[in-house]
């Protein structure tokens, strides 16, 4: 028979457990195992490269590797998908906000519902730039709008398909200009054409961008970011350039699956923003096209449903309906 005694111990034991609440939470027991963090974009894009200066630091923290998988492809929906489907709760998102927000716009159909994705902590915002070919006469906003309105229709756009997309035709729409968008899938391509003034107008990274600039043949007239980029700081922002408008700013960040634990959440914003308090993470980010800009899980939750708005009233304004 067992030792009585020792059974009386196990019970003791358990009951200063349960008063106590020794037991371990959920957050102080996550990680178990890796965790992976899908990328809608392909490696060596800035969104890649700062998913794994961050997967360094947090797998340090954790005692756990953070693996970086590239799901590139479907307008940022085969990594959401394959995020949402996976269901596994040592999985997250990186992505930018603006690679789904406009979803609802531009699809028929989606095999995901935008509760699905559960923000967590924001670790930065995307520098967008809009720039012109050095060939055209145009050293500000004022200057290119002026000849937009001057040969309607005559001249051409190019930007990444998505939320940024959404801002600039329905700003374009509600003031008047005719400007045809040119669609590229590559966007070092449509990067090449603006340096030849084959297309007069991009909306893109600052990533994307640099090499032209660099080489003279394109200039940058402003940021759609709320702040000025210091890679940048001689370039305002659209809104100082008097088009708030063309306001926008590329959120980047964590997110969880709908059903992931309060606690874990919370544990995971605190780890991210501890890993950020690195100025050296900063200064690589930067390197990047990137700024970095922690946010905790309602902040970036708040931001991500004030671009949604955003795009939602620029649909309006274009005339189309959500799918969803």
């Amino acid at each position: 028979m067992p030792d009585r005694r020792s059974s009386v111990a196990v019970g003791l034991a358990l009951l200063v457990l349960l008063i106590t609440g020794a037991a371990p939470s959920a957050a102080q027991t996550w990680p178990q195992r890796p965790v992976k963090l899908v990328v809608p974009l392909g490696a060596g894009s800035g969104v890649d490269i700062g998913a794994r200066l961050f997967a360094d630091r947090l797998g340090a923290r954790w005692g756990q590797p953070v693996i970086v998988e590239n799901r590139p492809g479907g307008d940022g929906i085969v990594a959401i998908n394959a995020f949402v489907s996976g269901h596994d709760d040592h999985t997250l998102l990186c992505t930018p906000t603006s690679s789904f927000t406009a979803h609802p716009y531009l699809h028929d159909s989606l095999p995901y519902k935008p509760s699905d994705l559960l923000p967590i902590a924001r670790i930065s915002n995307t520098l967008i730039l809009l720039a012109v070919p050095t060939s055209l006469k145009a050293d500000t906003l004022d200057d290119l709008f002026r000849l937009v309105r001057a040969e309607p229709g005559k001249l051409n756009w190019a930007g990444a398909t998505g939320a940024l997309d959404f801002l600039i035709a329905g700003f374009m729409n509600g003031a008047g200009l005719s400007m045809a968008k040119v669609p590229y899938r590559n966007p070092v391509e449509a990067l090449n054409d603006l340096a030849e003034g084959c297309v007069q107008m991009y909306a893109a990274a600052l990533a994307i961008m640099r090499p032209q600039v660099q080489a003279g043949k394109v200039r940058m007239l402003a940021v759609t970011n709320s702040m000025r980029a210091r890679a940048a700081p001689a370039v305002p922002t659209a809104t100082e350039a008097g088009y708030p408008g063309l306001a926008f700013d590329g959120l980047v960040g964590f997110f969880g699956l709908a059903d992931t634990p309060g606690e874990v959440r919370a544990r995971i914003a605190a780890d991210v923003k501890a890993v950020g308090a690195d100025p050296e993470l900063a200064a690589q980010l930067e390197v990047t096209g990137q700024a970095l800009n922690i946010g905790g899980p309602a902040e970036f939750a708040a931001a991500t449903e004030a671009q949604r708005a955003k795009v939602a009233a620029m649909a309006a304004v274009l005339g189309i309906k959500p799918s969803q």
